[in-house]
């Protein structure tokens, strides 16, 4: 339950007419998302937001205001990142968790960022997922303690554009921030995350266990096709144009573990699946060990994280067992599709605003893998999926509806769905 808000409870640094402003804005927001969930229509979060950042322009960086703040952003797996972060920290504070707030439905614009922090307006720490295009606001506005960078990769082309762009854009806000800026944990296996992070004050390297580098083709500091060697039995990478390199890392992954800076290895005991999820906690735990959370403490933290915001979730639809996967764009499926094991595995497609319109990137995927299972694709972009899983020689039928696609199943089914049809399942299934 959110904390029983006054006027007071609003940051003191603002002047008078700043703090009503923003306690009556914060309220309005309460009853919009009052009114949202009376009608069945979702939490409320996301209504809540936006009513109170259009009354108050500014709540974006009042609400960060005399916080703490660990910030989590990159293209893939920011939600459970965050999620492994905040439940790090909070193992960390012990009885004193109520001191944390996170923004833990996943909503990361300007608006779903002030939305969750005003509903702990007390909460003297704060872990936030961050969108690409935020970052450089929550460099300048909340002056992070530390700042997580993930990844980059093509998502929502009609949104983002070339994601070097988004890259600057950090480099320019880190290097503005100068000596008072985050430290950054940042993945050295990411090229364009390497050169982005580049001017900030102060680097925690961490190496990764990634398997997608078709987005790191090219130098993003000279344009040279990057050169990837193996060394020591790991594949680092290089550029023969203007030197630019992988550099070494304090953390790194290896198989299901992860090597400490002492040299230290530590298997995290994850209840999320996958490879790339042991990269996300390697980089949550390098975060949370800055923030002065021991080992042992952020691991047995990150083990309570069961299915954040949904993700890797089991639901049941009528009779149907159905495992939900989030994947936004090529590297999100690279890592999805190894763990979808049913047969038939049900593929849902949308293209609205907040999956991106742009659907070219289903040829980016490799979807032969899945040949010799059976496929049943789904939602509004069922037809372009289809045509990409004929190309691949893969048996596949046609449902648009998702609730008939689900139908009624003696066996377990995965799912694999964009975030609009993602979403749409977490509401038919009652968890959000």
């Amino acid at each position: 339950m959110p904390t029983t808000l006054s006027a007071s409870a609003v940051p003191a640094s603002l002047s008078r007419a700043e703090r009503l402003r923003l306690w009556a804005a914060i309220r309005v927001g309460d009853a919009a998302a009052l009114a949202s969930r009376l009608a069945g229509r979702g939490s409320g979060a996301s209504i809540r937001g936006q009513v109170l950042t259009r009354l108050a322009p500014d709540a974006f960086a009042q609400l960060l205001q005399g916080r703490r703040v660990l910030a989590v952003s990159g293209t893939n797996g920011k939600t459970t990142t965050t999620h492994l972060l905040a439940a790090a920290v909070r193992a960390g504070l012990g009885a004193d968790a109520g001191r944390l707030v996170t923004n833990a439905d996943g909503a990361n614009l300007h608006y779903g960022i002030a939305s969750a922090l005003s509903q702990r307006p007390h909460a003297d720490i704060a872990v936030i997922e961050t969108d690409e295009r935020v970052v450089s606001d929550m460099i300048a506005h909340a002056r992070p303690e530390v700042l997580v960078l993930l990844n980059f990769s093509r998502d929502q082309l009609d949104r983002h554009h070339e994601i070097k762009a988004l890259g600057r854009a950090w480099r320019v806000a880190l290097e503005a921030a100068g000596t008072a800026g985050p430290v950054i944990v940042a993945n050295a296996s990411d090229p364009l995350v390497v050169w982005s992070a580049e001017t900030a004050a102060r680097t925690i390297w961490v190496e990764t266990a990634t398997t997608w580098n078709a987005d790191g083709t090219l130098c993003p500091a000279c344009g040279t096709v990057l050169r990837r060697e193996e060394t020591d039995g790991r594949d680092r990478w290089l550029c023969p144009g203007c030197g630019l390199a992988q550099p070494v890392a304090s953390y790194r992954v290896e198989d299901d573990h992860i090597v400490l800076p002492g040299g230290t290895m530590v298997r995290p005991d994850l209840q999320v699946p996958g490879s790339f999820n042991v990269s996300n906690a390697a980089c949550a735990l390098a975060a949370a060990v800055e923030f002065g959370v021991p080992v042992p403490v952020a691991l047995a933290g990150m083990h309570t994280v069961t299915a954040p915001a949904g993700r890797f979730a089991t639901a049941y639809f009528g009779r149907t067992r159905a495992r939900l996967l989030l994947a936004k764009n090529p590297a999100g499926w690279a890592e999805a599709l190894p763990l979808a094991t049913s047969d038939p595995v049900i593929l849902a497609i949308d293209s609205v605003a907040a999956d991106g319109k742009d659907v070219s990137w289903l040829w980016d995927v490799d979807y032969e893998q899945l040949v010799g299972r059976r496929v049943v694709c789904t939602g509004p972009r069922a037809q372009d999926l289809a045509v990409r899983l004929s190309y691949a020689g893969v048996e596949h039928e046609i449902e648009p509806d998702l609730r008939a696609a689900l139908g009624e199943r003696e066996l377990p089914v995965d799912v694999i769905a964009t975030y609009t049809p993602f979403q749409r399942l977490l509401k038919m299934a009652g968890l959000r």
